[in-house]
């Protein structure tokens, strides 16, 4: 066994640690069940990779970066995307969505961007795991439920600490969330019925 004589917890102790399975980071890379690989695992290879900490907000950074992320989407595409405030569908107009971003082919938007700044770690987890991760589920769907139109919807990840691979895309087609799509409309009409039953019922 190798001693390092480094106080715990100054920036040197930091250092040495980076990169390396510690007693405190062995639960979030050991799978007990299956073979996948849990963050820990992703969060070893941001380390290895040199990325900074990461110390900002989610979502201020999202919004820092969301600029960057659809200029790099357009430079790899060579798509035209169009940012909007609000869609509402057809449907019912309490089912709506704040897009990222729009891509017109004709007269009809047929595209959609979304775009996630995330933690080092989950923005390699996406681009080995080639997913979307889970909590992102419905807002994925949401896109097809808004838009009847829509054909395929481009997710996209950047991080440009991750300098290796700052910006990819996942792809979603409408076929593949066919089913879901219904689902979830319906279920969004009931909710919004029951709503207004209730509202209706404690009016005067």
């Amino acid at each position: 066994m190798k001693i390092l004589n480094l106080e715990q917890n100054t920036d040197a102790w930091l250092e040495a640690r980076k990169g390396k399975i510690t007693g405190s980071k062995l639960k979030d890379i050991v799978v007990k069940r299956g073979t996948g690989r849990k963050l820990g695992f992703y969060e070893l290879l941001a380390d290895r990779l040199s990325v900074g900490a990461d110390e900002e907000d989610v979502m201020e950074r999202g919004h820092r970066l969301e600029k960057e992320a659809l200029e790099a989407f357009s430079s790899v595409t060579g798509l035209s995307v169009e940012q909007v405030g609000l869609c509402i569908s057809d449907e019912n107009e309490n089912i709506a969505l704040s897009p990222d971003g729009l891509i017109k082919v004709g007269k009809k938007y047929t595209g959609a961007v979304e775009v996630k700044c995330l933690s080092a770690s989950r923005h390699l987890q996406a681009y080995f795991e080639k997913e979307i991760p889970d909590e992102y589920e419905f807002q994925k769907l949401q896109y097809f439920i808004v838009n009847p139109d829509l054909e395929k919807l481009y997710f996209c990840f950047y991080d440009p600490r991750v300098t290796v691979k700052p910006f990819f895309f996942l792809e979603v087609t409408r076929e593949q969330v066919a089913e879901d799509v219904e689902t979830y409309l319906e279920y969004q009409k009931n909710v919004l019925a029951e709503v207004d039953l209730l509202l209706a019922e404690i009016a005067f």
